[in-house]
């Protein structure tokens, strides 16, 4: 059977489409709902996945993703937390990821706000492909990064990506290997702007809770799922890796 997937979407999500599509080519039956409707009836025992994607939700009144993630405290905290409880996956895509940080679902899945996602440091809209490296240790490598190389290329689009944490709870996430992918260059280098497209700390670009079953990452998977979505690829030898950690997903469930 195809693994279920519930794909949220509100008032300035405008990636919803794309993932839709991106987890049925990757094998998956996705469902593309909007959040009033599944207001109503608060069930995911049927989904396998649960994927908030991005977007402007709201027109990030209040921040980025703030006002989706009181919506989704307020209506689905008990059961948001039975499906985290039985081991299912979650992912967050840009805007989605701003909504799981907010929440507090990462990076401790105790719906308790840590860390944050705020204005870049270029204090502009950064549109543009970024490198970035996966992280060898933790679960994740396992559930969404495997038979992926070390070094990838994913697209951002953002206003508000700049990973902000304290020093304890930084530390923290870093001993328990939860940071799951970095800004680099070319290289596998850590440098700084543009490589680091908003100035992220340690250039974080995505994290997981300590399983690994919650991802949330500010680059964009669904926005490459076919070798010609790179502007570069009649040059050089591109793969599609975005669809590939949507298969890594979808088949892990399988």
């Amino acid at each position: 059977m195809r693994p279920k997937v519930l794909i949220f979407r509100t008032a300035g999500t405008n990636c919803d489409r794309e993932t839709e599509f991106a987890f049925n080519l990757a094998g998956a039956e996705p469902v593309l709902s909007h959040i009033n409707t599944i207001k109503n009836k608060r069930d995911f025992s049927k989904y396998q996945i649960i994927c908030i994607p991005g977007g402007f939700s709201y027109g990030d009144d209040l921040g980025a993703g703030k006002i989706f993630s009181l919506e989704l405290l307020l209506w689905f905290r008990d059961y948001l937390e039975k499906f985290l409880n039985k081991g299912k996956l979650i992912l967050g895509i840009c805007n989605g990821f701003q909504v799981l940080i907010k929440t507090g679902i990462l990076p401790d899945a105790d719906f308790k706000q840590k860390v944050t996602l705020t204005n870049n440091d270029s204090e502009r809209f950064e549109d543009r492909w970024v490198y970035l490296k996966i992280e060898e240790e933790g679960s994740a490598k396992d559930i969404w990064f495997k038979d992926l190389p070390r070094i990838i290329l994913l697209p951002v689009a953002h206003a508000e990506g700049r990973f902000f944490a304290p020093s304890d709870v930084l530390e923290r996430i870093e001993s328990n290997n939860q940071i799951a992918l970095r800004y680099v260059n070319k290289e596998g280098k850590a440098c700084g702007y543009p490589f680091n497209p908003n100035g992220s700390y340690r250039n974080i670009a995505g994290i997981t809770d300590r399983n690994g079953k919650v991802l949330g990452l500010m680059p964009h998977p669904e926005r490459f799922i076919f070798k010609h979505h790179h502007p570069f690829w009649p040059k050089e030898k591109m793969f599609p890796w975005g669809l590939k950690i949507i298969k890594n997903a979808v088949e892990y469930i399988s």
